[in-house]
């Protein structure tokens, strides 16, 4: 368990622990929504996926949906939050934050989100809610950021076991890099079949 933790959340760790999966359900929403946990739910992740394995998906499953609504919560907490006030919450990063929101939409907050730590991830969260970022595609990109993340990290930890997290760490921006390859790829190719399909309907 990360030294920094202090006591109290220390004591919601164990707790959450003894509890399986929904306990990795409350760490997840917690920490992204009003707390931090430094990457205590890919821990307990790795832990309950060695313990069982056939298990995994359920552990993942539980992380993804954990951590997506607790971003959501705090995507609708940022709604009545006035742009001054994240300004000064977010400080010197806003502007550059507020122009990558508001550019680049899904895409751009599936890429914040797929960014390893320590991206500040929870400030893109609270600019897409306060410039008002369509609550569909925000949770879309969260929730397959999500997904790739913990099943990703269930998968090594059912093959590696406890050098999951190391592997993880040591490759983390090679493995961000990959994904974010991998994934905007396919959403080019998916819009350019959409695209193609529409154009011939419009032509029937």
């Amino acid at each position: 368990m990360p030294a920094q933790l202090g006591a109290w959340k220390q004591k919601i760790v164990a707790f959450a622990g003894a509890l399986g999966a929904p306990g990795l359900f409350l760490i997840s929403f917690l920490d992204s929504s009003f707390l931090t946990f430094p990457v205590i739910n890919d821990l307990l992740l790795i832990e309950l996926s060695m313990r069982r394995p056939a298990l995994m998906p359920l552990y993942a499953s539980m992380a993804v949906l954990g951590s997506l609504l607790g971003c959501v919560s705090l995507f609708l907490l940022a709604r009545k939050v006035e742009e001054a006030a994240f300004h000064q919450k977010v400080g010197a990063r806003g502007k550059a934050i507020r122009r990558w929101v508001e550019r680049n939409g899904f895409g751009g907050m599936l890429v914040a989100a797929m960014l390893p730590p320590p991206t500040p991830f929870k400030f893109f969260v609270l600019a897409a809610g306060v410039f008002e970022v369509p609550l569909m595609s925000f949770a879309s990109a969260v929730g397959l950021a999500r997904a790739i993340r913990y099943f990703g990290v269930g998968y090594l930890a059912v093959r590696y076991g406890a050098d999951a997290l190391p592997y993880l760490m040591r490759h983390k921006l090679q493995v961000a890099i990959f994904v974010i390859v991998f994934v905007a790829v396919s959403y080019a190719v998916s819009r350019l079949v959409l695209r193609e399909r529409k154009q011939s309907e419009d032509k029937a």
